[in-house]
């Protein structure tokens, strides 16, 4: 399998394999131990992950505008682990000592005031699990997540043993018969469901679009989504701004889009995805460690 074709195996792979070491430190020795072995875990990741090395420093070259160095790769690294160990955290409830600010949470809460279910685009940039803070902090609506099957099994697998069921089964597994039926329900009880946009497992629909300054492939899936639900949607992020410290934004994106006739949908669905990348490229310009590229985004390995 090669790297354009591998990022749902090899990445999420080492990521639950991070979580589990994760969960036993913060369990074992507490958050404060787990942020300071976070410094030798960094380092023999990046020591002992060549490919995705390679694949971290083309990114950050792209995002910096400028050669990344070993100091750029590590931030990188450091910024992914600190965002793992927070996860075991953020997952189990315990946030009182995080920090959390927030932005457009205003038009966010327009939409939940009026009624109307919102599809919520991120992307692996920053802690997408940080977004919880909202439902944390009150929100009177139903906050849901769609995965894809694979990475929500492996997800559960660590996470269920916090012992929070609850936000276990806020998670919709892409892939499952039901999966299209739970969202339109949640969605029309006014709730929110969240996904990834940024990526796709091989073989899903994919549209070429310029990002940091390259034509790199997109997955349709999500905007697709939310045509064929008719569906608003918002943008995301919780940047990781330091250790326990998020930002979290809520961006209005796209009302809700009926065209009529495949010709206008496809047409709608190819500016959708057009737009959400510039968006995802100035925040990768703003915030470079912050997005988590560890595999062959641009497929330029693809035989």
């Amino acid at each position: 399998m090669n790297a354009a074709r591998d990022w749902t195996a090899t990445p999420e792979r080492g990521s639950i394999a991070l979580a589990r070491l994760m969960v036993w430190i913060s369990r074992t020795l507490g958050w404060h131990a787990g942020q300071l072995i976070l410094y030798p875990i960094t380092a023999y990741f990046l020591a002992f992950s060549p490919r995705q090395r390679a694949e971290a420093r083309l990114y950050l070259h792209r995002a910096l505008g400028r050669a990344a160095g070993l100091r750029d790769l590590f931030r990188l690294y450091f910024a992914f682990a600190s965002t793992i160990l927070d996860r075991v955290w953020l997952v189990s409830g315990r946030t009182g000592d995080f920090t959390f600010e927030f932005r457009g949470l205003e038009a966010l809460r327009e939409t939940i005031d009026a009624g109307r279910g919102c599809l919520l685009f991120g992307a692996h940039f920053g802690s997408f699990e940080a977004l919880r803070a909202v439902a944390d902090a009150g929100c009177p609506v139903e906050l849901s997540v769609l995965m894809h099957q694979a990475n929500a099994v492996r997800a559960r697998t660590v996470f269920d043993a916090l012992g929070n069921s609850d936000r276990a089964t806020a998670v919709i597994p892409l892939g499952t018969a039901d999966a299209m039926l739970r969202v339109r329900e949640c969605l029309e009880r006014g709730g929110l469901v969240g996904l990834l946009a940024d990526r796709a497992p091989h073989g899903e629909r994919m549209q070429s679009v310029d990002f940091l300054g390259h034509a790199a492939p997109l997955p349709t899936g999500p905007h697709v989504l939310a045509a064929v639900l008719g569906a608003p949607v918002m943008l995301a992020f919780g940047i990781w701004r330091g250790p326990r410290r998020y930002e979290l934004r809520f961006e209005p994106f796209l009302d809700e889009v009926a065209p009529r006739g495949r010709s206008g949908r496809d047409a709608a669905v190819a500016d959708s995805a057009a737009r959400y990348a510039a968006r995802l490229e100035e925040l990768c310009r703003a915030f470079p460690y912050n997005w988590f590229n560890f595999h062959d985004f641009w497929r330029e390995n693809a035989p």
